[in-house]
């Protein structure tokens, strides 16, 4: 049975998508031309030098990578269906926006927090006085909201597009992972050719991040599905990169130790989505009906 067209469970969020389309070439056309676009702006930052002087010009290339997957989608759509519909723009229920928003706040605090009890990277008081006070919140507010549109840029194709183009054929288990195992592959030029990576070696960065990513992905399928609204996948990526790279870590004082454990590079990271993707792929009943496991 397809969910998608009897209205039962309707993840997408919208109207049924019309005219039909073969699930399998679509999903294709969408990687083919994310990684094609992507390597426009991978192949700018691998010939642009890691210097101060290039940070704002590295900053545009990174954030026109993240927007390709979002206008690889968008082109998918309008060339097989003639339309944008079933990307999932509607908000849908508030407790999974919520979801999305605390969720990533509190795993960073668990990180962090078991930092700074630990010594591991203890506290940083000098940092807490600049950042917890009242004249901090209008560039809390702004630098939360341009998190978020960097997100989206990536959310609307991953989970926007590819998510519920691979739930018209495949099981949550399948497509939480071929989803997240694109999208982790996705980053490997930015990390091996860019500035995106950890302190430590390339090895220990790939190793800790591509368990990372692979429990994140089927986390936000899971509640991309759900929810039916792209928005919750948009503000957890937001947050998340928001208080990871940003917020806490000027709560934190840098040491060697804290570098290995904290951040997306840090092997904390790596455990925490391990153990959260397993608890939300247990509860996969839950989702709308899809096609069955076959376990």
């Amino acid at each position: 049975m397809n969910y998608f067209l009897t209205g039962k469970g309707n993840i997408t969020g919208d109207e049924p998508s019309t005219p039909a389309t073969n699930p399998k070439k679509t999903v294709t056309t969408f990687v083919v031309l994310t990684f094609a676009l992507s390597s426009i702006f991978w192949y700018l930052t691998s010939r642009t030098p890691l210097v101060a002087d290039n940070a704002t010009i590295l900053l545009l290339y990174t954030v026109g990578s993240m927007w390709c997957p979002a206008l690889a989608a968008v082109i998918t759509r309008l060339y097989y269906q003639r339309n944008l519909k079933g990307f999932g723009f509607g908000l849908g229920k508030p407790i999974w926006l919520l979801v999305g928003i605390l969720l990533p706040i509190a795993a960073g605090l668990i990180m962090f927090g078991l930092a700074w009890i630990s010594g591991i990277a203890p506290f940083n008081l000098e940092g807490a006085a600049n950042i917890l006070t009242l004249t901090f919140i209008p560039s809390l507010l702004f630098a939360i909201a341009l998190n978020c549109f960097f997100a989206a840029g990536e959310e609307f194709g991953w989970r926007g597009f590819l998510v519920p183009e691979l739930a018209r054929f495949q099981t949550f288990t399948q497509l939480a992972l071929l989803s997240a195992a694109i999208w982790t592959l996705w980053h490997f030029p930015m990390i091996l050719f860019g500035p995106y990576h950890g302190t430590g070696s390339l090895i220990f960065s790939l190793a800790v991040f591509i368990p990372s990513v692979m429990g994140a992905g089927l986390i936000l399928a899971w509640l991309r599905i759900i929810s039916g609204s792209v928005w919750v996948a948009v503000l957890f990526h937001g947050f998340w990169n928001y208080f990871i790279q940003q917020f806490y870590p000027a709560l934190t004082q840098t040491t060697d130790s804290g570098e290995m454990m904290l951040g997306e590079f840090g092997w904390f990271a790596a455990i925490m989505y391990v153990i959260l993707a397993i608890i939300f792929w247990y509860y996969r009943k839950k989702l709308p009906e899809l096609p069955a496991e076959g376990v």
